[in-house]
């Protein structure tokens, strides 16, 4: 006889569903001019403010006033194929996984005196939509999974000396989640969760400028730490439909305690990089970048609940082993003016995933990738300029291989073969005043 569903296992769906908040994909779409290159030399280059994002002591080389204003149509694809359970009954391929977004930005900044300058900008550093039919082989892995984050970073930036400058900015982020999945293609809940978190992180930065020619740059940005709060509501029963009378019994009791107030504590990353920037002559130019993501601080999930109208705050539930990884970027790139009024930009770079194989889940079916990209600048005049960007990033096939851990009868391992690519557009202009 099968055994009862415990409350473990009909929370399990929960616990799935986090993986989309913690993985959810650092975007680096934050500079339309920074994009054409593929973000190298991101920390040295400094040639609009939007490159504060990635070294905030870049500001001290705009004087004035000046506005930047942007944002990217991000267009990924991904498809699962060959999905099949743990009989090996196979399923219908699935298209369309990953969702298109639009990231904005925006930076403003202005120069106090010869010394100081001062910054704000705003920004989305982390966000995914992925959704899959809520009747696919793998619903109990996850059917929607919708993350958004918004940060706003009051900057400031001091030129120590005629080489030397230095940069610092508080990170103030606000994160929403909106997850759904269900107990199984044969069951009729489905459970959503619903979640958010306002928290704080900091940004630093130096530039050293060797000559007119050459600079360096290096950058960190903090983790994040959010204690998400929100609520876990199940629609449908969970185990009324099930066959064995047992299990179905446990039905009221265990879709009561899939509707309460729930909490998770997480960190988005930190990151640290490196980049040099280098003038061959007047129209050519040639940049490098190298970037650490600091994903080895997402290791586990402790998930806390509260039922009903408890006094006594959250009661432990449990927690889920994730270990993630730290991750590699690097890139090299290329600009050429082809006249004076037009710059061409080229771009390539190597990303790692920070999904192991055997942590990855159909809400983050992410593997390593490489970038090609391509921009154009076109100064206007003295006071106006617009940047393009184009980014294609081709993913290595991705096999998934997984199992919804605390599951009494077995019906919920999965695999399947993943096929990703994404094709971003930048638009952006600058204005001096």
């Amino acid at each position: 006889m099968k055994k009862i569903l415990t409350v473990t296992t009909a929370l399990t769906t929960l616990f799935i569903s986090a993986n989309a908040m913690a993985a959810g994909f650092h975007l680096r779409e934050q500079s339309a001019a920074a994009q054409g290159n593929a973000y190298a030399g991101a920390t040295a280059g400094a040639e609009d403010n939007t490159y504060a994002y990635y070294n905030v002591a870049g500001l001290t080389r705009h004087a004035g006033t000046s506005f930047t204003g942007g944002a990217t149509y991000i267009a990924p694809k991904a498809s699962a194929k060959n999905i099949r359970d743990e009989q090996g009954n196979r399923d219908a391929d699935v298209h369309n996984v990953v969702h298109a977004a639009i990231s904005p930005n925006f930076t403003i900044s202005h120069q106090v005196n010869d010394k100081w300058f001062i910054g704000l900008a705003g920004n989305s550093p982390f966000g995914m939509i992925t959704k899959y039919d809520k009747d696919w082989a793998g619903s109990d892995h996850g059917i929607t999974s919708d993350v958004k984050t918004a940060t706003f970073t009051p900057m400031t930036a001091y030129k120590a000396t005629d080489k030397l400058s230095l940069g610092a900015g508080l990170q103030i982020q606000y994160l929403w989640a909106h997850l759904t999945s269900s107990h199984s293609p044969s069951y009729t809940a489905v459970v959503t969760e619903n979640g958010n978190s306002l928290a704080a992180g900091y940004q630093l930065g130096a530039l050293y400028e060797l000559n007119e020619k050459t600079r360096f740059g290096v950058g960190f940005r903090s983790e994040v730490h959010h204690k998400i709060k929100g609520k876990m509501k199940s629609t449908g029963s969970a185990l009324s439909m099930h066959p064995d009378p047992q299990i179905a019994g446990a039905g009221a009791y265990v879709d009561s305690l899939l509707n309460q107030s729930i909490k998770v504590n997480l960190n988005t990353p930190a990151m640290l990089s490196f980049g040099a920037y280098h003038d061959i002559n007047e129209r050519l130019a040639v940049m490098a970048e190298y970037q650490r993501v600091f994903w080895s601080s997402f290791q586990d999930l402790t998930f806390k609940s509260r039922y009903g109208h408890n006094k006594e705050g959250y009661n432990y539930i449990a927690r889920v082993n994730e270990k993630w990884r730290d991750t590699n970027f690097f890139a090299v790139g290329l600009s050429y003016m082809l006249d004076d009024q037009w710059k061409l930009r080229l771009g390539l770079a190597y990303d790692q995933s920070a999904v192991r194989v055997q942590h990855r889940t159909p809400r983050i079916p992410d593997s390593d990738r490489i970038w090609y990209t391509a921009g154009l600048s076109y100064q206007y005049n003295e006071k106006l300029t617009f940047n393009l960007g184009y980014t294609f990033i081709q993913a290595h096939k991705a096999h998934l291989n997984t199992a919804l851990t605390g599951n009494d009868d077995g019906n919920r391992h999965i695999t399947a073969e993943y096929e990703n690519s994404v094709q971003a557009l930048a638009f952006g202009f600058s204005y001096n005043f």
